[in-house]
């Protein structure tokens, strides 16, 4: 089976949670392989604001493409929708107006 089958693969929207530090970065997955994962994001606890300056079409926070050796991610969480909870893309499109596609390019793997 390939990563591109794989529904964490490049372009799924995912939490990562790392350790040591612990950090929980939310975005796409660029590039997961055997030495890391690539992603392009926010840290977790920024989301709240970055949406709401996106929404406003402000330039202040902006996403980062960042890479994670593979030994430092404990754990990747799909973004998706949990009953009633929705996902943070949703959140986004809700308060924004517009999909991550539309405004980031975010789909598929570069």
């Amino acid at each position: 089976m390939s990563l591109r089958s794989i529904p964490l693969g490049p372009g799924a929207v995912v939490i990562a949670y790392l350790q040591n530090p612990r950090e929980r970065f939310w975005g796409v997955v660029r590039r997961l392989d055997a030495t890391g994962l690539v992603m392009e994001g926010i840290e977790l606890g920024s989301f709240d604001d970055w949406v709401r300056q996106v929404g406003e079409g402000g330039a202040g926070l902006s996403l980062s493409t960042v890479f994670y050796p593979l030994l430092r991610v404990e754990k990747l969480l799909l973004d998706a929708e949990d009953g009633a909870v929705p996902s943070m893309a949703s959140q986004f499109e809700k308060r924004v107006g517009r999909s991550l596609r539309e405004a980031f390019g975010w789909g598929g793997p570069d």
